[in-house]
C-alpha cells in the first residue's frame, strides 16, 4: 500500500459558501482523505472562530510544531488564513489586494507545513492561490475553473508570469474552456479533470412532468417558450432555478392556463439544489451541457436539454422554441428519457468525488516520482575546488588568454575547471593541451555553452563542437551522444536567453546538473528561483562564476571529492558544497568591457 500523502488544497473562496470552486474543493478534500491521505485546506473565512483557530495553528507552526497543520491520515483540516473578501472585486480599476497578514499566513503554511503537494485553485487573480504559488517550496499544482474572460481581473504582471509558471509542476483545468483561458497566462500542457459532482445529488421520486430551467441573464426567450409548453400541458410544471447571489430573474408573464405551475426559486447551496433536482424529470440549460448545474441535474436523474446536447437533447440557441419542443418530447417519451438517464448516470460516475480523487492522487504521485534519489555513499577522496562556468578569448564576448586563465586558476588553488565558451569548444581543447604539455596541476573539463532555439545550455565532457540554434532537445541529445553531461546555466535569469518553465519541466529527467548560483546575475532572486526548483526535484546542484575576466574566477566554487571521468564527477557533485564569494557586478562588468575594447581595438 502506498504511503499517505500530506496534501494542501488552497481555495480562494470561503469553504462554507455556495461558490462552485469551494464545493469542488470540499468534495475532493473529503474524497482524498477517504483514500487515507492527510488533507489540509487553506481558505479565507468570515467566521471569527475559524480565524482564531487558524491563527493558533499557524502560531504553533511558527513555534516549531511541524504537525500543526497536518491532520491524522484519513482526515481533513480547514485552516482559515485570512478574512473572506470578494475575489476579483474592482476598486478604482484594480482588484482587491490580498491583506499582508493573509499573505504571510499562506507563506508560512506552504513553506513550513510539511506538505508533499500544494494544489492552488484559481491562481489567476490576486488572492491566496497566487500567494501559494509564490511562496511554495515543494511540488506545486495549479487548478483552474474559470470559463468566462471577465473573471480574469487583476492580471499578474508579465515579468511575474514566467517566474510563477516555472514554479508550477502540473497544470489542471476543470474544462477545455478553462484550460484555454488559463493558457493565456500560464501556457503549458493541461490535464482536464472535471469538477466533482457532490454525492448529495441523487435521484428522487419523479412525477414525469417536472421541468427545471437554470436561469442566466439570456434565458428570457427560453422561459417564454417553456411557459407556453406548461400552458398546453396540464400535468407539467416549471421551476426557474437561480443561484442566490446572482441576478434574480424577472417573473415571467404567466397565462391563466399555467398559473400555479410556474415557480421562481432561488437556491442557496448544495442541499437546496439537490432537493429541487431530485424530483426533476428534465432540466433546460441555456449555458450548455457541460456546466456544473447540468452535471448536478444528471446526477439527480434528470435529462438535460442544452445547446450542445451533451448526454441529452440539443436545441439551437437562436431558436429558443426548440428547447420547449425537446423538453416536451422527453416528457412524452418515457423510454427515451430512461435511456438518456442511464447514459447520463454512467457519465456522472466518472465525475464523482471518489473518481476525481483517484485521478488527482495519480497526478500527485507522478510528480513525486520525478524527484531524484541517490543513496550512493559519499566518496572518501580529498576535496578539491572546481569552477564549472567560465570563458576565454575563444568566446565572442571575452578577452581572457587561455594560458593566463590556467595559471590564475592554479594560483587560486583550483583542482579542476570547466571551460565553457559560447558556441565554441576550441578554447577548452587548447586549455587541455596546455595543461597536459606543461604538466599544470589542474584538470580541465571541455565544455561549451550552446545557444539553442529555446535558450542556453552547457555541455560538459565533450569531444567535439556542437552547433548552435538547434532545439534544446536536439542539443541535449547531442551532448549525451558524446557521453557528456547536461548543465543548465542561470536557468531563471530573465536577462539571459533561457528556456521557459514548460521546457524545463518537460526536459527535467534529461538535465544532469542544475546551476543554482551564478555570481554574475543582476538579481539574487534569479538564483533563489533556481535553488528552489533544484531542491524541489532533488537535482544535482552547481555554482558557476560565469567569469569573463580573471577577477571573476572563484566567485562561485564547487567543493567536491576528487574525480576521474564524467561518471565519478556526477557522483562527486551529489556531495557538492557550494561556496559563494561574490564581487561587485559593476566592477566585473567594467573590466569585461575594457578588455573587449582592447580585444577589438
Amino acid at each position: 500500500m502506498n504511503d499517505p500523502l500530506a496534501i494542501c488544497l488552497v481555495c480562494p473562496y470561503a469553504l462554507n459558501g455556495p461558490h462552485a470552486v469551494a464545493e469542488h474543493v470540499r468534495e475532493t478534500a473529503t474524497a482524498l482523505a477517504a483514500r487515507g491521505h492527510r488533507v489540509t485546506v487553506l481558505a479565507p473565512s468570515a467566521s471569527t472562530r475559524a480565524l482564531r483557530s487558524g491563527r493558533r495553528r499557524l502560531r504553533a507552526l511558527a513555534d516549531g510544531d511541524a504537525e500543526a497543520l497536518l491532520p491524522p491520515p484519513g482526515e481533513t483540516l480547514a485552516v482559515a488564513v485570512g478574512p473572506a473578501v470578494q475575489i476579483g472585486q474592482r476598486r478604482h480599476g484594480r482588484g482587491v489586494a490580498l491583506p499582508v497578514a493573509a499573505n504571510a499566513n499562506v507563506a508560512l503554511a506552504v513553506r513550513e507545513g510539511g506538505f508533499d503537494i500544494v494544489d492552488a485553485h484559481e491562481p489567476h487573480v490576486p488572492g491566496i492561490g497566487v500567494a501559494a504559488i509564490k511562496h511554495a517550496v515543494g511540488l506545486t499544482v495549479a487548478t483552474f475553473h474559470t470559463t468566462t474572460e471577465r473573471t480574469f481581473v487583476g492580471p499578474i504582471r508579465e515579468s511575474r508570469r514566467e517566474r510563477y509558471r516555472a514554479r508550477i509542476d502540473a497544470l489542471i483545468a476543470t474544462s477545455s474552456r478553462a484550460a484555454e483561458l488559463a493558457a493565456a497566462i500560464y501556457p503549458g500542457d493541461y490535464q482536464l479533470l472535471p469538477r466533482a459532482v457532490d454525492e448529495t445529488f441523487q435521484p428522487g421520486h419523479k412525477g414525469g412532468g417536472s421541468i427545471v430551467l437554470h436561469w442566466n441573464g439570456d434565458a428570457r426567450p427560453v422561459v417564454r417558450s417553456l411557459v407556453r409548453l406548461v400552458a398546453r400541458s396540464p400535468s407539467t410544471t416549471l421551476t426557474v432555478m437561480w443561484d442566490r447571489g446572482g441576478r434574480r430573474p424577472m417573473r415571467p408573464s404567466i397565462p391563466a392556463e399555467a398559473r400555479g405551475r410556474v415557480h421562481v426559486l432561488g437556491t442557496a447551496g448544495v442541499d437546496d439544489r439537490a432537493a429541487l433536482l431530485a424530483s426533476a424529470d428534465v432540466m433546460v440549460s441555456p449555458r450548455g451541457g457541460d456546466s456544473a448545474r447540468s452535471w448536478e441535474a444528471r446526477a439527480a436523474g434528470a435529462v438535460v436539454v442544452s445547446p450542445d446536447g451533451l448526454h441529452g437533447l440539443a436545441y439551437a440557441v437562436d431558436q429558443p422554441a426548440l428547447s420547449a419542443a425537446a423538453a416536451g418530447r422527453l416528457l412524452d417519451d418515457g423510454g427515451l428519457r430512461e435511456r438518456l438517464v442511464a447514459e447520463s448516470m454512467a457519465a456522472v460516475s466518472e465525475r464523482r468525488a471518489e473518481a476525481i480523487a483517484g485521478r488527482l492522487e495519480a497526478t500527485y504521485r507522478d510528480l513525486l516520482a520525478r524527484r531524484r534519489t541517490d543513496r550512493r555513499p559519499k566518496p572518501t577522496r580529498r576535496l578539491i575546488d572546481v569552477d564549472l562556468h567560465m570563458h576565454t578569448s575563444h568566446s565572442y564576448d571575452c578577452a581572457t588568454d587561455v594560458e593566463g586563465l590556467l595559471d590564475h586558476c592554479v594560483s587560486e588553488g583550483f583542482g579542476a575547471i570547466a571551460i565553457t565558451d559560447h558556441n565554441e569548444i576550441s578554447g577548452a581543447f587548447e586549455a587541455q593541451r596546455i595543461a597536459r604539455e606543461k604538466s599544470k596541476p589542474i584538470a580541465v573539463i571541455a565544455g561549451e555553452e550552446v545557444m539553442t532555439s529555446q535558450g542556453e545550455v552547457i555541455g560538459l565532457f565533450l569531444n567535439e563542437k556542437i552547433e548552435r540554434d538547434m532545439t534544446m532537445t536536439e542539443t541535449i541529445d547531442e551532448i549525451h551522444r558524446q557521453g557528456g553531461l547536461v548543465l543548465m546555466p542561470h536557468p531563471f535569469d530573465r536577462l539571459h536567453t533561457i528556456p521557459d518553465g514548460a521546457t524545463l519541466h518537460r526536459l527535467l529527467d534529461r538535465i544532469d546538473i542544475f546551476e543554482i548560483y551564478n555570481s554574475r546575475l543582476m538579481f539574487e532572486s534569479f538564483n533563489d528561483d533556481a535553488q528552489r526548483f533544484a531542491a524541489k526535484y532533488n537535482l544535482v546542484q552547481s555554482a558557476g562564476s560565469d567569469a569573463h575576466v580573471l577577477q571573476g574566477i572563484g566567485t562561485a566554487i564547487n567543493r567536491i571529492p576528487e574525480f576521474e571521468g564524467p561518471e565519478e564527477f556526477l557522483v562527486s557533485m551529489r556531495h557538492n558544497e557550494i561556496i559563494r564569494r561574490p564581487k561587485s557586478l559593476i566592477y566585473l562588468q567594467g573590466l569585461k568591457w575594457m578588455q573587449q575594447v582592447q580585444k577589438t581595438g
